[in-house]
């Protein structure tokens, strides 16, 4: 016999707000200095040439051009950015 263990949904509802994680800015995409490359837990992308890294470990552009995603086998996967100037 339940004495007080009723309220259902008013007490189960406790959850943490989603994160919203993952790649912002996908390869070959246009970006400008400053935006948001990548949102991640640790480094699983790791920041190439003209790409910054933030304390919760964001991936930013620093100039203004073209996002690429290069693999370099052991050595990890890396974002950069292409300058518009230099293609």
């Amino acid at each position: 016999m339940a004495h007080k263990k009723g309220g259902g949904s008013s007490t189960n509802g406790r959850d943490s707000n989603a994160q919203r994680l993952g790649v912002k800015a996908f390869g070959g995409q246009l970006v400008t200095g400053g935006s948001i490359i990548m949102r991640q837990r640790g480094t699983r992308i790791k920041p190439g040439l003209n790409v910054g890294i933030g304390s919760d470990d964001t991936l930013f552009a620093k100039i203004s051009g073209h996002v690429k995603f290069t693999d370099r086998g052991n050595h990890g996967r890396f974002a950069s950015i292409v300058p518009i100037a230099a293609e």
